[in-house]
């Protein structure tokens, strides 16, 4: 789990929102990025931000901060679906019950639902939804068999190409349960086209991933090869994203609950920024933030969706 001090700069990219209105000049798009930002101590206050402790780049040139908001509150709904593989050992049931205290815990502005990546999709349990006991009626331990997901990624594009709500004013984060393998492209690969196709979806529909690892019984999660091989495809989707990986070493870590408590924080630390763009509308762009004056923890995207300016 990586974390960064905000004195430097960061990469950051978008969940694409609402955004006001603002002047454009022409050739200019406009973008808009959910950042995360936390104490550097669980027990310490966050100091104040301000548009003026940002600078932005949009694909290497400045930008314009039109927009900082701190995303807190009833009046800042989430829609939060938890995702868990199909082929995941079934030993993830001894993970069920703080699955079921992490939806428990949403506060009534985040509607949850969960979800279960089999042959190429993501099948849902049921509507995104604040009655959250009623979430957990679709809680089940995944069946177990090799290779079910087809590709987690494959299963990560359907979802967030098909988002279960129109809500454009929520923001859409993922908690995806998976060993990251590719079955159709098991070894690392950087440039794994699956993995980059989900990214791109992922950019587009404005989703920040969350990554926990657990094993799948393909039989390329039973290698250090293929562990760390899966770890490293799940970091690239959440740091392009804006989210974060958690893994313990090579394998099953014995907890999910500190995850979701960083989680949680993470969700009740997040702000809106919008920002000119001088990238042509429509196009996927590198955003970097360099926020300055202030001690601090941040994951922010690496990638950005760039709309039409008005």
């Amino acid at each position: 789990m990586k974390l960064l001090k905000i004195t430097s700069i960061i990469s950051a990219g978008a969940m694409l929102l609402a955004a006001p209105i603002f002047a454009q000049n022409e050739g200019q798009g406009r973008g808009q990025a959910v950042v995360t930002v936390l104490p550097v101590h669980d027990d310490q206050a966050l100091a104040s931000l301000s548009s003026q402790d940002l600078k932005i780049k949009v694909n290497g040139k400045e930008s314009t901060v039109t927009n900082f908001t701190p995303l807190r509150g009833e009046n800042s709904p989430v829609e939060l679906v938890v995702v868990m593989d199909s082929g995941a050992r079934t030993s993830l049931g001894t993970q069920m019950s703080e699955i079921q205290n992490f939806v428990k815990s949403m506060p009534p502005n985040i509607k949850v639902t969960l979800g279960y990546m089999e042959n190429g999709i993501t099948r849902l349990a049921g509507p995104l939804s604040t009655d959250h006991e009623a979430v957990l009626k679709g809680l089940h331990i995944p069946a177990g068999f090799p290779g079910q997901d087809a590709s987690p990624y494959f299963c990560l594009s359907n979802l967030v190409s098909h988002w279960p709500s129109n809500d454009s004013s929520a923001r859409r984060e993922v908690v995806m349960i998976s060993d990251g393998i590719d079955n159709y492209n098991p070894r690392y690969d950087p440039q794994d086209p699956y993995m980059e196709a989900a990214i791109r979806d992922s950019v587009r529909n404005g989703v920040v991933i969350y990554s926990i690892y657990w094993e799948n019984r393909g039989r390329f999660s039973r290698t250090m090869w293929g562990n760390a091989a899966g770890q490293n495809l799940l970091m690239q989707v959440t740091q392009a994203t804006g989210g974060n990986s958690y893994w313990q070493g090579l394998g099953n870590p014995v907890s999910f609950q500190p995850f979701f408590r960083d989680i949680e924080r993470r969700l009740q630390n997040q702000y809106e920024v919008g920002f000119t763009a001088p990238v042509k509308a429509g196009e996927i762009a590198n955003l970097k933030v360099k926020v300055n004056g202030v001690a601090g923890k941040v994951d922010a995207p690496g990638e950005v969706y760039v709309g039409r300016g008005m």
